[in-house]
């Protein structure tokens, strides 16, 4: 017998491919940031709390694309909004980025491409892989995904960034222009995410949708996504569980 691929029971179609956010949910940002910005202030004669400064850069985020969801911004990649809030979150640390090389700043700023994939993440997406396509769908621009991919190992099948559908999560043509670049209906699309806010949006725009618990994304205090705050398809505490739920 053939393998009969995963139907959603919130679109009544089966999954035919299963893309992920990838912040959070496939790597570790917060570990990744603060490792590099760790080396960049002893480098640099600074003295940062590294992981402060992550989630404070991390927090910059949300703000700086709503400007453009918004229609006030033209579109800019995350590269350059991640820039931008790098400046301002070296100000309100104490470090002024005028004073800084140029080029020191911009390789700091690509740590974002070089994250670490949580422990699960690489043997997760390669058993889904088997059945279903993979990919992300993320606010990352591409090349940020290409290179993230590289440094990970992840196995995708296809990248298509937040420069090719031109907009951000959480508006429906996020969701919508992906699932068309594959030319699949939204409901053969399943989104995997460990933030609710996400899932919302997805299934709003017609998407399946599974949660995975990530409860140290923000470090050990966290207190946001801990659990699923909707009735998702497919509830896991890993990716490699999503692979077991899925038949993968």
């Amino acid at each position: 017998m053939g393998f009969e691929p995963y139907r959603s029971p919130s679109t009544g179609r089966p999954v035919r491919a299963v893309l992920f956010d990838t912040f959070g949910t496939v790597v570790d940002w917060r570990t990744g940031v603060a490792r590099e910005v760790a080396a960049f202030a002893t480098a640099h004669g600074h003295t940062l709390d590294a992981h402060a400064f992550a989630d404070h850069w991390r927090a910059l985020y949300q703000p700086a694309m709503e400007a453009i969801r918004s229609g006030t911004r033209g579109f800019v990649t995350l590269d350059t909004l991640h820039r931008e809030n790098l400046d301002q979150a070296l100000r309100q640390h104490g470090v002024e980025p005028d004073r800084l090389d140029t080029a020191a700043l911009e390789e700091l700023n690509t740590s974002w491409h070089r994250l670490p994939a949580w422990p699960d993440s690489v043997e997760g997406l390669a058993s889904i892989r088997r059945h279903y396509v993979v990919g992300p769908l993320s606010n990352g621009n591409t090349s940020l995904l290409l290179d993230m991919a590289r440094n990970a190992g992840l196995p995708w099948d296809v990248i298509i960034g937040s420069d090719m559908t031109r907009t951000y999560k959480p508006l429906p043509h996020a969701y919508l222009r992906t699932a068309g670049f594959l030319d699949l209906e939204p409901g053969e699309v399943m989104l995997a995410a460990a933030h609710n806010s996400d899932l919302r949006a997805a299934r709003e725009a017609g998407l399946a949708t599974a949660f995975i618990a990530r409860p140290t994304e923000h470090g050990p205090g966290q207190t946001a996504d801990l659990a699923p705050e909707g009735d998702w398809d497919l509830v896991a505490s890993s990716i490699t569980e999503l692979a077991d739920r899925l038949g993968a």
